[in-house]
């Protein structure tokens, strides 16, 4: 296994639009760390997210060595399924759409 540090979730971002994601570990939104098995050509890799610490990529030598850290992790974090990511740009074009059709509204009634 080997490990770099990352300062920046955009880069772990960048790293995770050009991967096969697997399986996502932990959320953000509910704790302090997320973890995203993914894979990238004969790479098998783990994005970690922290709210806390450090956060990290880390490559794994083979696929038992991967398995064994993500079972480990689902241990540890508890596991949340992997829903499809928008994007960052996308990622509240939603909420900004029904800001909008409201506002719409609004401005109708006067």
């Amino acid at each position: 296994m080997q490990e770099i540090e990352i300062s920046s979730w955009l880069t772990l971002d960048a790293i995770k639009n050009a991967a096969k994601v697997a399986e996502t570990v932990g959320n953000l939104q509910t704790g302090p760390c997320k973890s995203i098995f993914c894979k990238i050509e004969d790479d098998y890799l783990e994005l970690y997210y922290s709210d806390t610490g450090s956060n990290f990529l880390r490559r794994y030598e083979n696929k038992d060595e991967y398995d064994g850290a993500l079972e480990k992790r689902k241990k540890e974090e508890g596991e949340a399924p992997f829903v499809e990511d928008q994007g960052y740009e996308d990622a509240f074009e939603d909420e900004v759409k029904e800001e909008i059709h409201e506002l719409e509204d609004d401005s109708e009634k006067y």
